[in-house]
């Protein structure tokens, strides 16, 4: 092997650094979450010992058999005025698991602590909830070495737009929460608006298949929302049960509408971009190629994708729904009406992205083909 091949075969300075970077960075955050009890208003406590006291079977109308168990717990408090000490406390779960759960040694909890009334000098308390941070950390840089490591440069800026929209998304929910005489559409409609700009700019570059991509990615999107309140308008929202919205004391029907808007732009955005990559990619492998060309072969790649994009969107939305099928059927609730209560919403999440997906598709064809008519007349 000669210098020159060594050579190659080096790993490059910077890449080694940001290794470096990376390497140092997980360690000090999950060095951080492991260590930010002072920054929780709520008492943590973290969990010394358990002993599962009583155990005993239970059998429901239904003949669904559970096994519930009670648990003893000894904790020490991490934060707050009580810092240090032990608290005791009690854990009932059950074996489906369903609303709660078996704790173990080292984990750490949310805890409400029970005042003293003097006469005893151990603190007892309530269980509220597990501290999750550190496992959401760990899947986040799972995610984004992932990221990082297929899309190098892109990946990079893929994150940093999510990162963005998750900014945005949080702000324009603020603002409909702290006034709620505002219009949520409006409000969404504006975050589509930045979302696709951000995540398209950032992921693809400036030039025209990026413009192509935002353009028909805002007219697919606003246009499936469009038909579909239409849709539901005409049909006087028959089969849509809102059970699952009742609770949030806002006007349901514009906050699955809203929902629906945001639910569909990520396909939209999808499909999109694909066109536009595809069409560009044959134009510049051939700056020849005749538009009826282009047009077929656009749509050759748009019916293949369509399919799957659909599937994806169908496959996502019932998933959500599945635990609640499992348990209307297990307690014996009609089909129909499982389906009915679970899935009208998750259905019309579905159909309104299968809508946005097959309409982009000429809509993303004849905007890409309109930039490269322009492109070709500047030369």
């Amino acid at each position: 092997m000669n210098v020159t091949e060594t050579k190659n075969k080096e790993i490059p300075y910077k890449t080694i650094l940001l290794y470096l970077l990376v390497a140092l960075a997980f360690a000090a955050s999950l060095i951080f979450v492991n260590n930010n009890y002072s920054f929780y208003d709520r008492p943590i406590a973290e969990v010394l010992k358990t002993e599962i006291t009583d155990s005993s079977e239970v059998i429901d109308q239904y003949d669904n058999k559970d096994q519930l168990s009670t648990q003893k717990i000894i904790a020490a408090i991490k934060n707050g005025d009580n810092k240090g000490q032990v608290i005791h406390l009690t854990n009932e779960f059950s074996s489906s698991k369903a609303y709660d759960q078996e704790f173990q040694a080292g984990q750490k909890i949310f805890v409400s602590i029970d005042e003293n009334n003097g006469k005893q000098t151990d603190l007892t308390g309530t269980i509220k909830d597990l501290k999750r941070d550190t496992y959401l950390l760990i899947a986040a840089w799972i995610f984004a070495i992932i990221v990082l490591a297929v899309g190098r440069k892109q990946g990079f800026f893929s994150l940093i737009s999510l990162v963005v929209n998750a900014v945005i998304l949080s702000y324009a929910l603020d603002l409909y929460l702290d006034q709620p005489d505002r219009n949520l559409i409006v409000i969404c409609s504006i975050a589509v608006i930045l979302f696709t700009i951000i995540s398209l700019l950032l992921a693809n570059g400036f030039n025209e298949k990026t413009y192509a991509a935002i353009i028909a990615t805002l007219f697919g999107t606003f246009l499936s929302l469009f038909i579909s309140y239409l849709v539901i308008w005409l049909t006087s929202e028959e089969g849509l049960r809102y059970e699952e919205l009742q609770f949030i004391t806002r006007p349901y029907q514009m906050v699955f509408m809203a929902g629906l808007f945001l639910g569909s732009l990520g396909a939209v955005m999808d499909v999109a971009i694909t066109m536009s990559s595809s069409i560009f990619g044959l134009y510049e492998k051939n700056n020849n190629i005749a538009v009826k060309a282009l047009k077929k072969s656009g749509m050759e790649i748009g019916k293949d994708i369509m399919g799957t994009m659909t599937n994806i969107l169908f496959f996502a939305y019932i998933s959500g729904s599945l635990p609640m099928l499992i348990l209307y059927l297990k307690n014996h609730s009609p089909l129909g009406y499982t389906l009915s209560m679970n899935l009208s919403l998750e259905l019309a999440r579905a159909l309104a992205g299968g809508i946005g997906i097959v309409i982009t598709i000429p809509i993303g064809l004849f905007i890409t083909i309109f930039f490269i008519n322009r492109k070709r007349a500047k030369l």
